[in-house]
């Protein structure tokens, strides 16, 4: 298989968010779900994401901020890393502001939204995905959300539920020739984007 350049990897990663986002819409649509005057804040859920690819595109955005913006944001990843680690070493789910927060805590605006990740766009309404041994995982939403679905189900309606299956092959793919052979050699990774901001750019070496 043919190694991709980061650019070209890029450029196939915006197409498989573009669909996320579009499936993503049309479920909450049915839903009628939506962010507006939301009290939760779903820039405060402990997210871990697993891709070399989407690790180094979040990279892409973080190098074209201004040095001040970047060096802010290393300080709040590092906070941030300290905070789940006490958590999780207590047995707590930890429960911090993602570091690119920083343009409206309240309302959980990103500042790097353009390069956000997948569980950044697809979090919120009903979805699935079938593992590769078969089992079949299903989350149910955001907290809005599943009070919008039990709605919808009293009322014998169906609850549109988003298929995160293709997407998710599509994304194992663009990792393979992204990181090339050296995919089977390199550590897993589970880092919240907090730990791949203070990690730095991934080596994919």
């Amino acid at each position: 298989m043919k190694k991709l350049t980061p650019k070209g990897a890029f450029r196939k990663l915006a197409a498989i968010y573009d669909a996320m986002v579009d499936r993503y819409a049309q479920s909450a649509e049915a839903i009628d779900l939506t962010c507006a005057d939301c009290p939760d804040n779903c820039c405060l859920t402990f997210f871990q994401h697993h891709t070399y690819v989407e690790w180094a595109y979040l990279w892409e955005g973080l190098a074209a901020l201004p040095p001040d913006r970047l060096e802010a944001i290393r300080l709040r990843a590092h906070d941030y890393v300290e905070q789940a680690r006490d958590a999780l070493s207590q047995g707590q789910h930890p429960r911090a502001m993602c570091p690119l927060n920083l343009e409206d805590e309240a309302q959980g605006l990103c500042g790097l939204y353009d390069h956000r990740l997948m569980i950044c766009r697809m979090h919120g309404v009903p979805n699935e995905l079938v593992r590769p041994d078969g089992r079949r995982v299903s989350f149910p939403g955001c907290q809005r959300c599943q009070g919008l679905t039990e709605t919808l189900r009293a009322e014998g309606r169906e609850v549109p539920v988003v298929d995160r299956t293709p997407l998710y092959k599509d994304l194992v793919a663009l990792e393979m020739q992204f990181v090339g052979s050296n995919l089977r050699r390199l550590p897993k990774v589970d880092h919240t984007i907090a730990e791949m901001i203070v990690l730095g750019p991934p080596r994919l070496k």
